[in-house]
């Protein structure tokens, strides 16, 4: 609008100067600027415009790509030359998106699109859609009512892990033995389709033979089986929200779950400042989406109870415990089947001094091996480490289980 009045004015300067100075040229110049803005008005078609907004997902992982499709529809007989659109999405997704449309024929519906790609978890609003109505000039606009807003939720990074590794079970007198995660006997298992990070050596052959598809044996045991998973969110262990050390702290509790969950295991979700509750993959993941630092000073693992009838598993995602916190971590995972715990740094020991790096790795290596006396399986990461090559190398590095 700003564009039509500045003609306008330009129109009756123009107009003026002419009557001074007797130019006949100059004074058709002058009213074809004035009357162009005020045709360009009568020329805006005023007829109503819906917009319906369809998200390709409305659950996607850190970094997938989402795409946004907005179907502009002309409900006047009108056709519309120019529209022009700006959808708002939250600040942590980008800058509103501005589009263009031209040429929309009365009565028709044309769809335009454009892509987000998420860069942090969360729970994010995307709209209203800002609609303005423009002549072919721009000189004039109107703005029009537009959608609502639609919530697209961006889940943590997920790590594809492999089939859990083997465990050494020490009593701290240097004996150790092997067993799976998911132990039980081979005679009491069913088949299900086979979904991507599963372990090859799980596929049941004679299924495969007979369906034409991939088809995993997956334990008895396993499918009735609980499990829970304890993610530390105080601040004071591993820092605020959006810091790197929650921020992989989230990842790895997610990459956990996603594993037990997809191994046919009862999932349980508890923080420090929450409850365990039970959860199925979506809510779990719709969780860690919106989970925040909290104020609590205890780690909440003295709420810790194993459930179900089969061994529970308990997966553990914390800072690199202190002593008490070790003597806490011991005490509550005694009554567990399996125990897994994912000590996180809060900050990466390559960017720290010499002397604040030699600390972690002395602290870190304590509280390793003081759990895997207790019969834990210790993972050491930090914001710059993936949980997978670790997770890996503890798997090559212990020795292989013995033949039933």
């Amino acid at each position: 609008m700003n564009r039509g009045r500045a003609v306008l004015l330009t129109g009756l300067a123009l107009w003026v100067g002419a009557r001074l100075t007797g130019s006949q040229g100059l004074h058709m110049v002058a009213l074809g600027l004035v009357v162009l803005p005020i045709a360009a008005t009568f020329f805006r078609s005023r007829g109503p415009v819906s917009v319906q907004r369809r998200l390709s997902a409305r659950q996607v992982a850190v970094g997938e790509r989402v795409t946004v499709t907005l179907d502009v529809r002309n409900r006047s007989a009108a056709r519309r030359p120019f529209l022009l659109l700006e959808d708002v999405v939250g600040s942590d997704l980008g800058k509103p998106s501005r589009l263009v449309l031209a040429g929309l024929p009365g009565g028709r519906t044309q769809a335009i699109s454009y892509s987000l790609v998420p860069r942090v978890r969360g729970r994010f609003s995307i709209g209203p859609a800002k609609i303005e109505v423009a002549d072919p000039f721009a000189l004039t606009k109107r703005r029009i009512p537009a959608s609502g807003s639609d919530w697209l939720v961006v889940t943590p990074r997920v790590e594809r892990l492999s089939r859990s590794p083997e465990r050494p079970r020490g009593s701290g007198g240097g004996e150790t033995s092997s067993r799976h995660l998911f132990t039980s006997g081979d005679e009491f298992f069913a088949i299900r389709g086979y979904q991507t990070g599963d372990d090859l050596r799980r596929i049941h052959w004679p299924s495969v033979a007979r369906t034409g598809e991939l088809m995993i044996r997956q334990d008895e045991s396993a499918r009735h089986a609980a499990a829970t998973v304890l993610l530390d969110t105080r601040r004071r262990a591993l820092g605020p929200s959006r810091s790197p050390g929650f921020e992989r702290a989230v990842s790895a509790a997610a990459s956990l779950g996603v594993l037990l969950y997809e191994n046919g295991f009862t999932l349980n979700f508890m923080t420090s400042d929450r409850p365990p509750s039970v959860v199925t993959m979506e809510t779990f993941l719709e969780s860690l989406a919106g989970v925040e630092d909290s104020t609590a000073q205890a780690l909440g693992i003295h709420r810790l109870r194993p459930t179900g009838e089969a061994p529970s598993t308990l997966a553990l995602v914390t800072a690199v415990p202190d002593a008490s916190g070790i003597a806490s971590m011991t005490r509550a995972g005694a009554p567990f089947g399996v125990r897994m715990a994912v000590l996180v740094h809060p900050a990466d020991p390559a960017s720290c001094s010499l002397d604040v790096s030699a600390q972690m790795s002395d602290r870190s290596s304590i509280a390793r091996l003081s759990l895997m006396r207790a019969g834990w399986e210790v993972f050491v990461i930090s914001p710059g480490t993936e949980l997978r090559d670790v997770w890996i190398r503890t798997e090559r590095r212990l020795p292989a289980p013995s033949a039933r």
